[in-house]
């Protein structure tokens, strides 16, 4: 028998002045010292900044799931 899991969703923006992989990677690095049972993540939004017609920083908004611990 399956057991059903229940998330909990969060919203956090990565930055990186590499590349939209290296925002995502250091938003989830960040989260993860405060938050526990990462499970997933959906991109929600990318964007970035440009200086002197080049991309200057790069912006994603990512939901990250949680499993849900409820107390007992």
């Amino acid at each position: 028998m399956a057991t059903n899991r229940t998330y909990v969703k969060t919203e956090v923006v990565g930055s990186s002045d590499k590349s939209v992989s290296d925002a995502i990677e250091s938003a989830i690095a960040v989260a993860s010292r405060s938050l526990r049972n990462l499970a997933w993540f959906e991109v929600i939004d990318v964007r970035g900044s440009i200086h002197d017609n080049k991309v200057s920083n790069y912006q994603v908004t990512l939901k990250l799931g949680l499993k849900y611990e409820p107390k007992a």
